[in-house]
């Protein structure tokens, strides 16, 4: 398919891998590898990858999987998947990357996947495209030093120490309990597991290699860094379905020795700093966006998800790359959604990229009103609106890609 004069967008084949690793190297700024030197499988499946190619050389690349993602009420729907996209610095605004997105697209639409996800490295990009930031993630330092429990504070124990290999399947099958509550996260393949459990060298920033703590309620997995005399610990990925498995794996973590800093990965409402005498000792040191979405059919992915209360109300939904916009009238009842085209006045003005940010309960409607992104007609509706959108949980990204 040809969208920009002398650019030829197609899937990508068995004999494009060694460009697509140098493009994909530059594109990310991380070491190329020639192909027989990966020892493990690509997380990605072969066939879903795109190319754009200007003669004989490979300029542009994006690739998808299908994937499951869970949604508020505890469902699951399926979603694509997108990762890898890069466009060569040689052919920067030529348009390449809009029509890869245009036939990446297209193929989504034709399977009837009503939800696209992925991870951007970057955030000025993907709005155009009706994409928005759906999970929010903060990074936090902790000085373990200083790290006291308050009395009130659950000390059930239960934690072991546990190789890695030897922990894997209790650590699948406690993900999988995890993500079955959790917005945002995603049934997690074999190969990515694969990466988790035997992690190249260059993935580890310097540090360990992992290290293992388990609940039977969930896990830990955390490296150490070393800068001179001082060590600090890296959660990697903590996952716990109980609040019991949460204070039992924070106590353990707080009270390795020699350990100066904890670093890890919280959701906006987690109970660590709750936990503490001290809950300035939760230091965040950055907040950023986790997981991009875009709603490919309105109707089917406003039906797919539950919601916290009665709603009707009718959004008229904008779409600046393809044809998912429209009025749309939304009537919940016990959480339970219908979603259909209607003629009536709209009570919502909205963007498809502010849905997108409002989908997995993250992003509330009213700071996109006050933002002037959205526009209600009644502030009741807004309130009804914002309040139905929420979810009991933090949405979180269950594992990247």
């Amino acid at each position: 398919m040809t969208v920009v004069p002398g650019i030829t967008i197609r899937s990508a084949t068995e004999a494009d891998a060694e460009e697509i690793r140098l493009l994909l190297a530059t594109s990310f700024g991380f070491g190329y590898e020639p192909p027989e030197q990966d020892r493990l499988a690509p997380v990605f499946a072969p066939g879903g990858a795109l190319v754009a190619v200007d003669g004989d050389r490979i300029v542009g690349h994006t690739n998808s999987m299908r994937m499951t993602l869970t949604v508020p009420g505890e469902r699951t729907v399926p979603a694509c998947g997108i990762a890898g996209v890069g466009v060569a610095p040689t052919h920067r605004r030529r348009g390449i990357l809009r029509a890869m997105y245009t036939e990446q697209h297209r193929r989504t639409e034709a399977d009837g996947i009503a939800i696209t996800i992925f991870t951007a490295s970057r955030a000025t990009i993907y709005g155009r495209f009706g994409y928005g930031p759906a999970i929010r993630e903060n990074a936090v330092r902790i000085d373990r030093r200083f790290a006291e429990f308050l009395p009130s504070t659950p000390d059930p124990g239960g934690v072991e120490m546990v190789l890695l290999d030897a922990a894997a399947d209790r650590i699948r099958s406690i993900y999988d309990r995890w993500r079955r509550l959790t917005p945002g996260a995603q049934v997690r393949p074999e190969t990515s597991w694969a990466k988790r459990f035997d992690e190249p060298a260059d993935w580890r920033g310097g540090g360990t290699s992992l290290f293992a703590l388990v609940h039977p309620d969930g896990y830990v997995l955390y490296r150490y860094h070393h800068h001179g005399r001082e060590v600090d610990v890296e959660v990697v990925e903590m996952r716990v379905v109980t609040a019991d498995a949460y204070a039992a794996l924070w106590r353990t973590v707080l009270g390795l020795d020699l350990v100066t800093h904890v670093e890890a990965v919280l959701s906006d409402n987690e109970a660590l700093p709750y936990l503490l005498t001290d809950s300035r000792l939760v230091r965040t040191t950055s907040r950023y966006d986790a997981l991009w979405l875009r709603l490919m059919d309105v109707p089917a992915a406003l039906a797919a998800r539950g919601y916290r209360c009665d709603l009707d109300v009718v959004l008229t939904v904008s779409d600046p790359f393809r044809d998912a916009g429209g009025t749309f009238a939304l009537i919940v009842r016990n959480g339970v959604a219908e979603c259909v085209p209607t003629t009536r006045a709209a009570d919502i003005e909205l963007g498809i990229d502010v849905l997108a940010g409002m989908y997995l309960g993250a992003y509330p409607a009213r700071a996109f009103a006050a933002a002037n992104r959205l526009q209600a007609k009644d502030p009741a509706r807004l309130r009804a609106l914002d309040e139905a959108f929420g979810s009991e949980q933090d949405a979180a990204l269950g594992w990247f890609f």
